[in-house]
């Protein structure tokens, strides 16, 4: 069935119910076929009001970024996000930003994407990533601090993005260690940083965020209804992408001077403020096994100290954690 063919079909009675029966009489198509159609344009970001006597009538189109208005925005927040890069599908944003940073492009690069087809989260895992529902971005930086000291630039984005968030939707929005933004115990942003180093120096590092935007409900697969959410569920309003991709990059850049200029106590300061899991219970699971113990902060470096139950406190460089 040809999509396009059922999309102007459906914009000839614009707010208006079109039944299935006239759907299918003119197209010569099975009501089958007509329901796989409206996913597959549910998939690229239409919103569809559907009931079994009426039939169907869209009422959301596609929210796409508009690439004028966005250089406008990010240039009024600060230097970052230029030059930009802006795609309507793409594998990862990770990769299309490695490739740039490979290609010396300056720090401050900001690539966007539409949809990821092949998005990721941290350790590998796939990151949903539908198009037009979310933001899904990847910012090149070039920091000056040895590699060791890469994982205070992981809790950084974290904080920036956190900020930002609050600023927007004033929901209340807590991050769970090292860099995932939760709203009541569900995942509304995921944050991988990635890196390239030579003798020792960073070269260059990729922080890639995922926002979960204007997802619905009904976008989420299902087995990830129960631990992830979007601003849109939260605050019952659709957000202005836009407006949302402007605030985190300038949140970014301006931590990211505060950092050069200060080091990372101010950092883990605000990281702490905004962290959901500072003094309680948490069991973490990585490469070593599984701990469990108080979480009472972080070292130096970023890493969470744990507090065992003969008082021991052990630091904890990676791995998951629950409560």
């Amino acid at each position: 069935m040809n999509d396009e063919h059922l999309l102007q079909l459906l914009n000839e009675h614009p707010g208006q119910y079109i039944s299935g029966e006239e759907i299918s009489r003119r197209m010569s198509v099975s009501r089958t076929a007509i329901w796989k159609g409206i996913n597959r344009l549910k998939e690229k970001g239409y919103e569809f009001d559907s009931t079994s006597r009426k039939g169907y009538r869209i009422t959301r189109r596609p929210d796409r970024f508009d690439v004028t208005a966005l250089q406008l925005a990010l240039s009024e927040k600060g230097s970052w996000g230029q030059p930009l890069h802006l795609f309507e599908s793409v594998l990862s944003t990770q990769d299309e930003a490695r490739t740039l940073a490979e290609q010396q492009t300056a720090e401050g690069t900001l690539v966007i994407a539409e949809e990821q087809t092949a998005g990721r989260g941290r350790q590998g895992r796939p990151f949903f990533s539908p198009s037009g529902r979310g933001i899904w971005m990847s910012l090149v930086m070039r920091p000056t601090q040895p590699l060791q000291y890469m994982s205070q630039l992981t809790l950084l984005a974290a904080v920036a993005v956190c900020r930002a968030l609050r600023n927007i939707t004033q929901l209340d929005i807590g991050i769970k260690w090292p860099n995932d933004l939760l709203i009541d115990g569900r995942k509304v942003c995921g944050i991988l940083i990635e890196s390239a180093a030579e003798d020792g120096r960073v070269r260059y590092a990729i922080a890639g965020i995922g926002i979960d935007a204007n997802l619905t409900a009904e976008d989420l697969p299902e087995h990830l209804q129960s631990i992830a959410t979007s601003l849109r569920i939260e605050s019952g309003q659709i957000v202005d992408r836009t407006v949302v991709v402007a605030e985190v990059i300038s949140e970014l850049e301006t931590l990211y001077q505060l950092y050069a200029e200060e080091g990372f106590t101010p950092i883990a300061a605000l990281w702490e403020s905004m962290a959901i899991s500072i003094g309680k219970s948490i069991q973490v699971h990585n490469a070593q096994g599984s701990l469990q113990g108080i979480a009472q902060g972080l070292g130096m470096n970023g890493e969470l100290l744990l507090r065992l139950a003969d008082d021991q406190v052990v630091p904890i460089y990676s791995g998951d954690i629950e409560f």
